[in-house]
């Protein structure tokens, strides 16, 4: 089995819908299905998982000028999921650091 969560989302915004809704965010796995990502949440932080909201980022098309030429190229791609978890639990994202 693949490493389906790669790291915390931990900015500004996301900090703020923590606080206000509980709900966590985590940039997964770009072949993760929803199934997965509960059951990784689930093992990994000893929680119940509400609902698991899934959302893919395209990367972007760059483009660099120098004195060589101009060079193309894109920014990587990669999934997040926001993960609500039942009322009363919370994640400790950082217990492990």
């Amino acid at each position: 089995m693949h490493n389906v969560l790669v790291r915390p989302l931990v900015t500004e915004k996301m900090t703020q819908i923590t606080e206000a809704t509980g709900k966590y965010g985590f940039v997964v796995d770009i072949n993760a299905n929803k199934i997965e990502i509960a059951r990784a949440i689930k093992e990994r932080f000893e929680v119940d998982v509400v609902s698991v909201n899934v959302v893919r980022h395209k990367g972007k098309l760059r483009t660099q000028f120098t004195r060589r030429g101009r060079f193309t190229g894109r920014t990587p791609k990669y999934k997040k999921a926001i993960i609500t978890v039942k009322e009363g639990q919370t994640i400790d994202i950082f217990g492990e650091v």
